[in-house]
């Protein structure tokens, strides 16, 4: 059974903003006299939460992702399980080494070297002199920067910065790492370098908390993953279905809230996926059969029409479309059912949309909302670029055919 490594609970973390400065017991009596209200509502403005009530537990050789708008608080999580920032409530539990990579500049001082910083990030880890030699040059070689490595950091870029820091974090082998969204400072070569490693990481079995807004990274390398939303934890479980919720929610954001139409001559209503679990009918988190269900009210007789259905992906490719032909509809509600007997598609955000029309002509035409949000297993390859749409098991078998 695997060990706790990270154990936080009830952790919160208060900021003060817009503090104005004091001008004194007379000026505040004035203020306070002139208008209780205001100045007290003053008061109230002056703190926000960061971070409010998130429990968590991560296990040993566990990666766990932290998903969420910009100023979410996943910054000021790592930051408080770092032990660099205090939290107001709660408590965290960290057992193992730590090491941290939370933003350029965090834990190197400007006027050492990058020969001296590495050495000391090293002790600061617990790590030995001999230890740290057997890894130095490994480390020098990825951050490539032999010709500068007895520079003083506050000379080198913001990229070589974060190359070198990336480098020291990754192979000075802490039991725990975390890190945040630094890698977008590096080239887009140097960030599948980095991606490279951080998956060697965790096939070591060390133990990765790892922020990030590419998506793809988090389901390429995590097992779980946290969405923190408002400061608050809005959903934990499984890399798939947590990242396929918020992928979901922000398409549902873009597109607003929709009121379909009560008049003309149709109109579709809303949509679910038949045999849904955890009462999510737009979330397919099932391999196999696949039952659509579309809800329409006809208003008046529709004869000889054409009813359409086309899934699309987040760039608006047709995924798969069919149409069928010559319906009758009496006036009233109707449920169309749609059956695959399977969605083999890599986990995602996809739409569909549906349609009547009457030789040529609209009568409804619907991009059904909410999105469908697949979370299947994913399957494809590991490396994005070549994930490509489907994802369909494969086995591989190799046999030796003569000497």
């Amino acid at each position: 059974m695997s060990t706790t490594v990270i154990h936080g609970e009830g952790l919160g973390k208060r900021y003060h903003r817009g503090l104005q400065v004091d001008d004194g017991l007379r000026h505040s009596l004035e203020a306070f006299l002139r208008s209780p209200v205001a100045s007290l509502r003053r008061k109230k403005e002056e703190t926000f939460w960061a971070l409010k009530d998130v429990s968590l537990q991560v296990k040993e050789g566990e990666v766990l992702g932290l998903i969420g708008r910009n100023g979410a608080g996943k910054t000021t999580l790592l930051k408080i399980l770092s032990r660099i920032t205090r939290p107001t409530t709660g408590w965290a539990e960290i057992h193992g080494r730590v090491g941290s990579l939370l933003e350029v500049g965090t834990g190197f001082h400007p006027e050492l070297t990058g020969r001296e910083n590495t050495f000391l990030s090293g002790a600061i880890l617990g790590m030995g002199k001999a230890e740290i030699n057997r890894k130095f040059d490994e480390i020098v070689a990825f951050a490539e920067l032999e010709k500068f490595i007895d520079t003083p950091v506050k000379h080198y870029s913001s990229g070589m910065y974060v190359r070198l820091a990336f480098a020291v974090a990754a192979h000075l082998e802490p039991e725990i790492l975390l890190v945040d969204e630094v890698l977008a400072v590096g080239d887009i070569r140097f960030q599948k370098k980095c991606l490279g490693k951080m998956g060697d990481v965790a096939r070591a079995g060390r133990t990765v908390v790892l922020v990030s807004h590419q998506l793809n990274q988090i389901r390429r390398l995590c097992h779980r993953v946290l969405w923190i939303d408002a400061g608050m934890l809005r959903e934990s479980g499984p890399t798939a279905e947590v990242v396929g919720s918020y992928e979901g929610n922000a398409r549902a954001d873009e597109i607003g809230g929709e009121v379909r139409p009560n008049h003309g001559r149709a109109q579709f209503l809303r949509w679910e996926l038949l045999g849904a679990r955890n009462g999510q009918p737009n979330v397919l988190d099932w391999e196999g059969e696949v039952r659509l269900n579309f809800l329409a009210r006809v208003n008046q007789p529709l004869r000889d029409i054409h009813h359409g259905i086309a899934l699309y992906n987040q760039s608006r490719e047709v995924i798969w479309a069919n149409a069928v032909e010559g319906l009758n509809f009496e006036p009233g509600v109707y449920e169309l059912t749609c059956t695959l007997p399977s969605l083999p598609l890599r986990p995602g955000v996809y739409e569909w949309r549906v349609s009547f029309y009457d030789q040529g002509e609209p009568i409804d035409d619907w991009d059904c909302t909410p999105p469908m949000l697949i979370s299947t297993q994913p399957r494809a390859h590991m490396r994005d670029e070549f994930g490509g749409v489907l994802n369909i098991p494969s086995e591989f078998t190799n046999q030796r055919l003569q000497n």
